[in-house]
């Protein structure tokens, strides 16, 4: 099977949250599921808010909405959005 690379939008639940904290638990839930270590951007959206940008890959056949759901469950995480997945060539 092929490589797919995956981003994923975590939006924390206030401007105040601490992203240090999020992204910590996001690397540890991506290593499970990742075959190379994630890349995080940080995004600023608005009067504050910065949204956290993960950038991984994945084998194609496995499925993102495991990953995609146990991201929505960190804490102070509001939502979890995939808004690129596509195959990787090469």
């Amino acid at each position: 099977m092929g490589t797919a690379l995956v981003k994923i939008k975590l939006m924390p639940e206030s401007p105040d949250t601490d992203l240090d904290a999020i992204e910590k638990k996001a690397k540890k839930i991506i290593d499970k599921a990742s075959t190379m270590p994630a890349r995080i951007e940080k995004e600023p959206i608005a009067f504050g808010l910065v949204a956290l940008i993960l950038t991984f890959a994945i084998d194609e056949s496995q499925s993102i909405d495991e990953t995609e759901n146990l991201l929505k469950k960190i804490p102070h995480v509001n939502s979890a959005e995939v808004i690129d997945f596509r195959r990787a060539i090469g």
